[in-house]
C-alpha cells in the first residue's frame, strides 16, 4: 500500500513539474510540441493500425490465387476419382494382363513380380514421363492402386526404384 502511495505521489510530482514547464514555455514552443505530439500520434496509428491492414490487403490476391490453384487441383483430382469409380470393375486376370502390358512398354528397365497380396514393379533408369504414363495406365486400365513407392532420381528426369500396387480382387495384408 505504501508503494502505491509512493508511486502516486511521484506521478503527481511529475505532473506538477510538467504543468510548470508548460506554463513557462512561449506560445510558439507550445504549438511546436503540440504539433509534434499529433504527428507522433498519427505515425503510431499508421504504423500500428493502418500499415498491417494495408500489407494484408496487398498479400490477399496472391494468397487467393494460391488457394484457388490448390482448390482447382483438388477438384480435378476429385473428378478423376469419380471417373475411376464409375468405370466397370476389371477381373483380376484382366487387371494383371493390363499391368503386365503397361510394364512391358517400359522395356528392359521394368520387371514385374506378382505376389499373392500385391504386385511389385522394379524400375531401372526409367524416364520420368514414362513413369508418369505407366502410373496413369496402371490406374486406369488395370485399376491398380499404388500402396508403396520408393524411387531415387539417378540423373535429371531418370528414376530407379520400386512401386507396389494392389490389383482389384487382391487384398493387401497388413505389413
Amino acid at each position: 500500500m505504501a508503494e502505491q502511495s509512493a508511486t502516486a505521489s511521484s506521478l503527481n510530482d511529475l505532473r506538477v513539474q510538467l504543468k510548470t514547464r508548460w506554463a513557462a514555455m512561449a506560445p510558439r514552443e507550445r504549438r511546436m510540441i503540440t504539433v509534434m505530439a499529433w504527428l507522433l500520434g498519427i505515425t503510431l496509428v499508421f504504423l500500428l493500425g493502418v500499415r498491417p491492414a494495408w500489407k494484408t490487403l496487398q498479400q490477399t490476391p496472391v494468397q487467393l490465387r494460391e488457394v484457388n490453384t490448390v482448390l482447382e487441383d483438388m477438384q480435378r483430382q476429385a473428378a478423376e476419382v469419380k471417373t475411376l469409380r464409375q468405370m466397370p470393375v476389371v477381373p483380376p486376370a484382366q487387371a494383371e494382363a493390363a499391368l503386365r502390358s503397361a510394364t512391358e512398354r517400359l522395356g528392359e528397365g521394368a520387371k514385374i513380380r506378382v505376389l499373392p497380396d500385391r504386385t511389385v514393379v522394379t524400375l531401372t533408369k526409367v524416364a520420368g514421363a514414362d513413369l508418369a504414363q505407366w502410373l496413369a495406365e496402371a490406374r486406369a486400365n488395370a485399376r491398380a492402386r499404388p500402396v508403396e513407392a520408393n524411387f531415387a532420381q539417378i540423373e535429371p528426369g531418370v528414376y530407379s526404384g520400386t512401386v507396389s500396387v494392389v490389383l482389384p480382387g487382391a487384398a493387401p495384408t497388413g505389413r
